[in-house]
């Protein structure tokens, strides 16, 4: 299917980042190049834009949105995770700005194919990067019991997780789990009929989000990702995350506060020992949210959140 995917907080995004200051940006999370596309256009001459994806079919419809830019970009198939690896293939040693747009895409969740969504029925999978071993497939049905209740507990927040693990292992005992509809309907017998019916989404989304999180090792990333690009960045160098649940915004929130804080010493010591310095000055105390008009538009960055920092 042709790739579409909304640019959540465009304006707020820009505004942070500042391209026109010209250097070298870095979109972590390319996507279909909605985001890359605006930061190229605002590059003055001699700047360049480095692009980062896991997935194939992002990639292919980036390289097609970012080709009238030419060689001022450069695609890199690559986890974020993987950021100081993907510079040193570039010939990039310092970066003046990056983004991230964590979670799962629009075209992701559109795509029935790819097993992400609760909506349509498809094969278990759930892998950003096609090429990856793990699956959803695997971790709903090699996981232990307990495996499962703590990604689920975890991952996903979930209050019944112990409930949804035990019944997961019963249903696999007669045959495996194969789908996403066979996965949802499991989901839904676990969870007691008066939750369910207080629920204003489907009762799976939760144990979706926990499995994607499991299979796409999203939250582990998020840290050494910002640390390496605050380590890589210029003085003046801006950093912009959008995160769509609370655990990302935790993850990328703590990173952010460790880095513009430094020392690290208890309160009650009367001078620093440690000498830590602060690297980052934030920018956005507590997290930019999206407009009435954008929320109209685009129901789907409801959760959105932008957190921005500049490098001392």
């Amino acid at each position: 299917m042709e790739f579409s995917h909304v640019s959540v907080m465009l304006p707020e995004v820009l505004e942070a980042l500042q391209p026109e200051r010209g250097g070298v940006f870095v979109d972590c999370t390319a996507g279909g190049g909605g985001h890359s596309a605006k930061i190229a256009e605002r590059l003055p001459a001699g700047s360049r834009l480095i692009c980062l994806d896991q997935d194939d079919e992002a990639l292919e419809a980036c390289r097609g949105r970012l080709a009238e830019f030419g060689d001022r970009v450069t695609l890199v198939k690559a986890n974020f995770r993987n950021l100081d690896a993907a510079l040193d293939l570039c010939g990039a040693d310092r970066i003046d700005g990056a983004l991230w747009d964590l979670g799962v895409s629009s075209h992701q969740l559109d795509d029935g194919e790819r097993g992400f969504s609760y909506a349509k029925d498809a094969p278990l999978d759930m892998r950003m990067d096609q090429a990856a071993s793990l699956t959803a497939r695997d971790v709903v049905n090699t996981y232990s019991e307990a495996e499962l209740q703590r990604i689920i507990r975890d991952w996903g927040e979930e209050r019944f997780a112990g409930r949804i693990a035990a019944r997961i292992c019963r249903v696999r005992e007669e045959a495996p789990i194969e789908t996403t509809g066979q996965l949802a309907a499991v989901i839904a017998e676990a969870i007691p009929q008066a939750a369910r019916q207080k629920e204003a989404q489907n009762p799976a989304r939760r144990t979706f989000q926990a499995i994607r999180i499991e299979v796409n090792g999203e939250l582990d990333a998020i840290e050494p990702s910002l640390r390496a690009t605050a380590e890589r960045m210029n003085p003046g160098g801006r950093m912009a995350v959008i995160t769509f649940h609370s655990l990302e915004d935790r993850a990328v929130k703590d990173v952010f506060r460790a880095l513009s804080t430094g020392c690290t010493c208890p309160p009650e010591f009367p001078v620093c020992v440690c000498g830590g310095k602060p690297v980052l000055k934030l920018l956005t105390r507590k997290p930019l949210t999206p407009g009435t008009e954008e929320l109209a538009f685009n129901p789907r960055s409801r959760s959105a959140k932008l957190r921005t920092a500049e490098k001392l």
